[in-house]
C-alpha cells in the first residue's frame, strides 16, 4: 500500500534521553561491538541498524522513539563509531553482522524484536528479516538500498554525478582520470594502500560525497562528520569494502529474490522522493514484490533522517509499530 502523508502537523522527535545501560559485547577474537539501551527497560524491544555501512549510532537515533514505551537498542557495528578495532575489514561482512545482531538479542534476553534502519540500515534490517524472520516483529526502512550493481553504478560511476556536478568533482579528484572508469576499484586500491595521506584523502572525498548529496539542500547542508578524517576512514573503508564485494550477497538482486521469505512481517517504508543516495525506484521495486508493506513518499525529502517530511514518517512509523 503506498500513501502520503496525512494533512495534520508534522511529527517531531521525542525529547532527548541517555542510555540506562551501555557496554561492549565481545563478537569473535578481532571485534568487540559497542552497545547501548535507552528508554523504558520494560517495554517494547527496537534494534536500531546504522546506516553506511561504517556509520555509527548517534543520540538523536534514540528520538525517533516514545521513550516511556519502547526499549532502544543500539549499537555500532564493526569497525566503526566505538566498536573496536576502527575502521577493521577483518572478518566483517553482511554475514557477520547478523550474526551480532544475534548475539546481542540473545545477550539483551530479547524474544522477537521491532527492527529499524536507514539506507545501508534498511538493507541489513532486510538480509536480518530474511535470515531470522521468527525474530522480528515489525520493520521500520527509510531510504531502501537493495545493493544491486545498478544502485551502485548510479551513485558511484554515472548517474548521481549529473545532477550534483560541483560535488562530483571533488569525488573523483583524488583519482587519476585514466582510473576513473572503475571509481569503486581505485578508491579500493588506495583506501587499503599504505600510503597514509592517500588513505586519509580518499577517505575524506568518499565520505563527503555523500555527505554532500543527502540533503535536498545539497552541499552546503553536508553533515560535518563526513569531512571528520577519523570518521570518514572508518566509513569510506568499510563502505568501499561492502559495495566493492557486492554486499557479501550470492547475487545479484538477492534482497528481492527472497522477500517472500519476509512478507508476513509488518513494515513501514519511509521513502524521500528526491533520495539520490538511494533513489526512489528501489523503495518502489521492493514495494511491488512485497505489496503489503506500507510506503510512505515523503514529496518534499531527499536522502537524510533529519529531514522534516522523514521525521514525521518515522515517528509515525515507530507509534505504528507499537500496535502491530
Amino acid at each position: 500500500m503506498a500513501f502520503s502523508a496525512p494533512l495534520e502537523p508534522r511529527r517531531d522527535l521525542y525529547p532527548e534521553i541517555e542510555p540506562f545501560a551501555s557496554g561492549w559485547m565481545t563478537s569473535d577474537d578481532v571485534h568487540e561491538i559497542y552497545y547501548e539501551e535507552s528508554g523504558n527497560p520494560q517495554g517494547l524491544p527496537v534494534v536500531v541498524l546504522h546506516g553506511g555501512p561504517g556509520g555509527a549510532v548517534n543520540p538523536g537515533m534514540r528520538r525517533f522513539f516514545d521513550p516511556a514505551k519502547y526499549r532502544i537498542i543500539m549499537f555500532d557495528q564493526r569497525g566503526c563509531g566505538q566498536s573496536r578495532p576502527n575502521a577493521s575489514l577483518e572478518n566483517n561482512t553482511t554475514w557477520t553482522l547478523i550474526e551480532d545482531i544475534e548475539r546481542l538479542r540473545e545477550r539483551c534476553g530479547v524474544d522477537k524484536w521491532v527492527v529499524f534502519g536507514g539506507s545501508w540500515g534498511s538493507t541489513l534490517s532486510m538480509a536480518y528479516a530474511i535470515t531470522h524472520p521468527e525474530r522480528v516483529r515489525a520493520l521500520v526502512l527509510r531510504g531502501i538500498f537493495l545493493l544491486t550493481k545498478k544502485e551502485l553504478h548510479w551513485f558511484y560511476q554515472d548517474g548521481a554525478s549529473m545532477i550534483f556536478p560541483d560535488a562530483w568533482e571533488r569525488f573523483v579528484a583524488p583519482i587519476p582520470e585514466a582510473e576513473r572508469g572503475d571509481l569503486m576499484g581505485a578508491y579500493y586500491k588506495r583506501l587499503i594502500g599504505d600510503n597514509v595521506a592517500e588513505r586519509e584523502r580518499c577517505a575524506v572525498a568518499w565520505s563527503s560525497w555523500e555527505g554532500e548529496t543527502v540533503s535536498v539542500e545539497g552541499p552546503n547542508a553536508r553533515p560535518d562528520k563526513f569531512s571528520e578524517p577519523e570518521f570518514a576512514l572508518a566509513f569510506a573503508r568499510i563502505e568501499n569494502w561492502f559495495f566493492t564485494n557486492a554486499g557479501f550477497f550470492p547475487e545479484d538482486g538477492w534482497l528481492l529474490k527472497n522477500v517472500d521469505r519476509m512478507r508476513h512481517i509488518p513494515c513501514w517504508i519511509a521513502q524521500g522522493r528526491f533520495d539520490v543516495v538511494t533513489p526512489i525506484a528501489s523503495a518502489w521495486a521492493l514495494h511491488r514484490a512485497w505489496p503489503e508493506a506500507k510506503l510512505d513518499i515523503v514529496g518534499d525529502a531527499g536522502h537524510a533522517s533529519s529531514e522534516p517530511g522523514i521525521v514525521d514518517s518515522l515517528v509515525r512509523a515507530t507509534d505504528w509499530a507499537l500496535d502491530v
